[in-house]
C-alpha cells in the first residue's frame, strides 16, 4: 500500500504549519520582538519543515514523478530553494529591516507560486490564471 492520501494530507499540513510559523515569525522580525530567541521558535519550525521536505520526497517517489524529468517538480524545488534563501535573509541574514521585510515579502510570493504549481502541476500556473 502506497499511504498516498495519507502522504499527501501530511504534506498540505506541514505546508500550512510551515507559512503559519514562518508568517508568524515575520511579523515577531518586524516588530524586533524578542520571542523570536524563544527555543521552541529556534526548533519547531524546523522540524515541521523537515516532516514537511520527507513527505515530499515521499510523495515524489509514490507518485514516481521526479525533479528534471518533470517540468512542475523541477519548478517547485527551485521555488523551495528561493524560499528558503529570501527566509534565511528575511529572518537572520538581512542587514536591514527594510531588506528583511522585502526578502519577508518575496518570500511569500515565492511560497504562493509553489503552491500553485503544486496544485496544477504546471509551473507557469499562476501566469496561466493572471493572463486568462
Amino acid at each position: 500500500m502506497t499511504y498516498f492520501a495519507e502522504l499527501k494530507l501530511l504534506h498540505i499540513a506541514c505546508a500550512t504549519m510551515s507559512l503559519a510559523l514562518f508568517l508568524l515569525r515575520g511579523g515577531w522580525m518586524l516588530a524586533e520582538s524578542p520571542r523570536l530567541q524563544d527555543r521552541w521558535v529556534r526548533i519547531v519550525p524546523h522540524a515541521v519543515d523537515t516532516v514537511f521536505l520527507v513527505s515530499g520526497i515521499a510523495l515524489a517517489a509514490v507518485l514516481q514523478q521526479y525533479p528534471f524529468v518533470h517540468g512542475w517538480l523541477t519548478a517547485k524545488l527551485f521555488g523551495l530553494i528561493a524560499y528558503i534563501i529570501l527566509g534565511s535573509i528575511a529572518l537572520k541574514r538581512g542587514r536591514t529591516r527594510g531588506l528583511r521585510a522585502g526578502a519577508l515579502a518575496l518570500a511569500i510570493a515565492v511560497f504562493v507560486y509553489i503552491l500553485g504549481v503544486a496544485r496544477m502541476k504546471d509551473p507557469a500556473s499562476w501566469l496561466a490564471w493572471i493572463l486568462a
